[in-house]
């Protein structure tokens, strides 16, 4: 788990034997206690997962954990953006739980019926190291561009075994456009970007200029209910500005 604003973030890590149901309970209900309106909050599962058809659970040592009983810890966190990353078997199952306004899921099958160990975990964990995630060469990886960079290793390693992919990842988020709010959620900055993170006079800059981003990204959602002189209009205003404020993180 990972919790934290724009300046810090917390990481609670729980694995073998210590992550027992009452651990992971605890966790999450502190971060229920901690986490603020500005702060994003960012829960991944690594493991195995079971769907019986109706329901949803992650193993854990001793009694599971289920879909519901995750969701029900995470509706009543404050934190305005959050992030569900499930990497285990079933996985797809537990998206209806979970889904909900604000909030991203991704899954490593696309229903509870695909039942085999994954692959997804390993490509994902690639995806925070590797640079080549970053597609838009800005030194930061998105929640979209881990799961993109994820999708196409895993659907690459089955045909590379010539297997029948037996797990097909999804992101789901509410809202229009798809992948819009994971596009605008920064998991990780290297190079520079990291550095100016932690200058403060640059840390606003930088904020800014994934805030421009963001707006860019979705007013090219909107395009096609826009003008084409008001489309044209607002998108060289922002990429003015965008130009401007790169610029200035460069100095």
């Amino acid at each position: 788990m990972l919790r934290g604003s724009r300046t810090d973030a917390t990481i609670e890590t729980l694995s073998g034997a210590t992550a027992t149901r009452e651990r992971v309970s605890g966790a999450l209900e502190k971060a229920v206690a901690d986490c603020g309106p500005g702060d994003a909050f960012v829960l991944m599962l690594i493991g195995h997962g079971a769907f019986d058809g109706y329901e949803y659970k992650f193993n854990l040592p001793g009694p599971d954990i289920s879909a519901g009983e995750l969701a029900g810890f995470l509706n009543r966190l404050r934190a305005e953006r959050q992030l569900v990353v499930g990497t285990t078997s079933a996985s797809g199952g537990a998206l209806e739980a979970l889904r909900k306004e604000n909030r991203i899921v991704i899954t490593a099958t696309k229903s509870g019926t695909e039942k085999n160990a994954t692959v997804f975990a390993r490509y994902w964990a690639e995806a925070l190291r590797d640079p080549s995630a970053d597609t838009d060469k800005n030194e930061a990886v998105t929640a979209n561009e881990a799961f993109r960079f994820a999708s196409m290793k895993t659907a690459a390693f089955y045909e590379s075994q010539k297997r029948l992919a037996t797990e097909h990842p999804v992101l789901d988020e509410p809202g229009p456009g798809e992948g819009r709010l994971a596009a605008a959620f920064t998991l990780l900055r290297f190079g520079a970007a990291q550095a100016a993170a932690k200058d403060p006079a640059k840390r606003k800059l930088l904020d800014r200029r994934e805030e421009l981003e963001q707006q860019i990204d979705l007013l090219k959602y909107q395009k096609a209910a826009l003008a084409a002189e008001d489309y044209k209009k607002k998108l060289t205003a922002l990429l003015l500005e965008l130009a401007r404020t790169q610029e200035e993180l460069e100095k």
